[in-house]
């Protein structure tokens, strides 16, 4: 299980939790079953979001391994360039 912290109003669709223990060895299956135990949270999770893994920001490489004691965000879509 990885520890991630849900931030600004993606907590509005876990009932109002932040930190959420979550199973998943890569960016992509921590998304899944984020989705799959929070169904509110599904849409915006395959809208697009940003995920920090360890300080780094991650938009598309969904494939990285992540370890359980990884540091792991998930902030709205974040825009620009």
């Amino acid at each position: 299980m990885v520890q991630v912290t849900l931030w600004g109003s993606l907590r509005d669709y876990t009932g109002g939790e932040n930190m959420l223990q979550v199973e998943g060895e890569t960016l992509f299956q921590i998304l899944q079953n984020l989705g799959r135990d929070h169904p509110k949270l599904k849409p915006l999770l395959e809208k697009g979001v940003t995920i920090s893994l360890d300080g780094q920001i991650y938009r598309q490489n969904l494939m990285q391994s992540v370890k359980p004691d990884s540091e792991v965000f998930i902030l709205p879509k974040m825009q620009g360039g």
